[in-house]
């Protein structure tokens, strides 16, 4: 049997080896990002499964799917845990507790107190530090138990 000559460069030769290195280093990241991605997916779905079992505790006769909600709040709380005691997440919260007109017609009515349930759920699943002063601003609210008529 023959032994053939290298033909390639040792300057070849080493561009190969870095060009191999760097896409595997490369494929590492992504393998990486990829199982944090999927860790942070498991703890969104458990919160989520944490949270539907609070509100059929409370009373909700249908729920949201663990997907559904897993992809909205994440594992975090997402934009309800970013500031719920700020005035801004205050008042967007306060606005959908009105009659449903809209511009001038808008007026704030007296609501069931199940209404605001479901985000103190949120707040209490997602970001428990939170609570507290969160609970205290639900329970300054004015709101009637039942139909309310």
């Amino acid at each position: 049997m023959s032994t053939q000559t290298e033909t390639s460069t040792r300057r070849e030769r080493s561009v190969l080896y870095i060009v191999v290195v760097v896409v595997l280093v490369i494929l590492a990241v992504i393998a990486l990002i990829m199982f944090r991605s999927a860790r942070q997916t498991a703890q969104a779905e458990e919160k989520a499964q944490e949270l539907i079992q609070a509100l059929e505790d409370a009373g909700a006769e249908t729920t949201p799917s663990v997907e559904m909600i897993s992809r909205v709040l994440g594992d975090d709380g997402d934009i309800v845990c970013a500031d719920p005691n700020g005035a801004l997440n205050r008042a967007a919260l306060l606005s959908l507790l009105s009659n449903g007109a809209g511009g001038p017609g808008i007026r704030p009515v007296i609501a069931e107190s199940r209404s605001v349930q479901g985000v103190l759920l949120i707040v209490e699943v997602y970001c428990p530090d939170e609570l507290e002063e969160f609970q205290e601003f639900i329970d300054g609210l004015e709101t009637v138990d039942g139909s309310g008529g």
